[in-house]
């Protein structure tokens, strides 16, 4: 914003005030004086300090690209009802899943070591780039997806599937009910997996919360109690399952060089992951390191993040440049902000 001021003196009265001001001009004024000065006379000095702040400010933003969140892989507890004490589930599209309003509320110490929960009501905000994305809240996009599955009858039976940036694990929890071989589930936070996702794919996989199978039988099954569950036996669908917390080349470095064998995925499901074009390369690089040759990702996205700048054409563009992909809209939801499922594969895959 620009002010301007009008003053009225006579010429004495100006010359006046110039030599007060000269004889009493701030240290700051006097700084600036000198540096005028300097650039002035000596033109190559003043590029070469131009030159210097900006290798200064690339150095800064190179460490702050490195300061990437380290990944962590999750162990299942062997006592199950410790996953599900004290939470509160609740069920939509037949999927059980714990109560993010009571988490809020009662997830504190070390069960939130991150700060995420709390970070997250005291701004109220839903995304806090770097420290907390988006993992506390089921996105619509989500449903998106998951109606997908049923209309486009996406075969999941014996696949391996990663559901990246899960969150609640609804997607990959989707995929175990349609038999999947593996399914593994990454979000960028800690507190996220050991809170929510785990106990979710605990939920859904005890004798009482049935509905493992096809999903054929969907609407048969009982909606479940709001009260704190109780974990019976250890079913073996836990074993097809492995729970990763960190940022995503982070997440692929751990994958890939890991004691545990670990071909790459046939299915990957993805979404509102694209909201911010700063994770792009990252993205597209984890993509390509963990898709297998012949395989399929999943994305769904609103057309445009307001705010955040990122959205479903411009991910697109990106990966045409990057021409590493093809990219196909399977779907676009007009209701409410417009919202599409894009299916992604390599380029010289079948």
């Amino acid at each position: 914003m620009d002010f301007q001021f009008n003053f009225a003196v006579d010429e004495n009265e100006n010359s006046e005030a110039d030599a007060h001001f000269l004889l009493l001009g701030s240290p700051k004024d006097k700084q600036e004086s000198r540096e005028k000065s300097r650039e002035a006379a000596d033109p190559a000095a003043d590029s070469s300090l131009k030159l210097a702040a900006a290798k200064h400010r690339d150095e800064a933003a190179s460490k702050k690209k490195l300061c990437v969140k380290a990944a962590k892989e999750h162990s299942i507890p062997e006592d199950l009802n410790k996953v599900l004490e004290n939470k509160v589930m609740e069920t939509v599209l037949d999927l059980i899943h714990v109560k993010l309003s009571v988490v809020e509320m009662t997830c504190s110490g070390d069960a939130d070591s991150e700060g995420i929960v709390s970070n997250s009501v005291s701004s109220h905000s839903d995304l806090i780039p770097g420290v907390y994305e988006g993992g506390l809240k089921i996105w619509e996009c989500t449903f998106d997806l998951m109606d997908y599955f049923s209309e486009a009858e996406i075969e999941f039976t014996n696949k391996t599937v990663l559901d990246l940036g899960c969150g609640a694990g609804l997607l990959g929890i989707a995929a175990l009910r349609g038999e999947a071989a593996r399914v593994h589930f990454q979000d960028y936070n800690s507190t996220v997996i050991d809170e929510i996702t785990l106990p979710n794919v605990v939920a859904n996989c005890t004798s009482e919360g049935r509905g493992m199978g096809s999903g054929k039988d969907r609407k048969a099954s009982k909606p479940p109690s709001k009260r704190p569950r109780k974990a019976e036996g250890s079913p073996d669908v836990l074993k097809r399952c492995r729970f990763f917390s960190g940022e995503w080349s982070q997440v692929s470095q751990l994958l890939l060089n890991s004691n545990k064998p670990c071909s790459k995925y046939d299915v990957i499901l993805t979404s509102e992951t694209i909201y911010n074009p700063d994770y792009y390369s990252a993205l597209h690089d984890t993509l390509a390191q963990l898709l297998d040759r012949n395989g399929r990702v999943y994305l769904a996205s609103k057309v445009h993040y307001f705010g955040v700048g990122g959205g479903v054409y411009l991910f697109e563009k990106f990966l045409e440049e990057r021409n590493v992909f093809r990219t196909r809209m399977v779907k676009t939801i007009d209701q409410g902000l417009q919202r599409c499922i894009m299916e992604i594969a390599f380029k010289n895959s079948c």
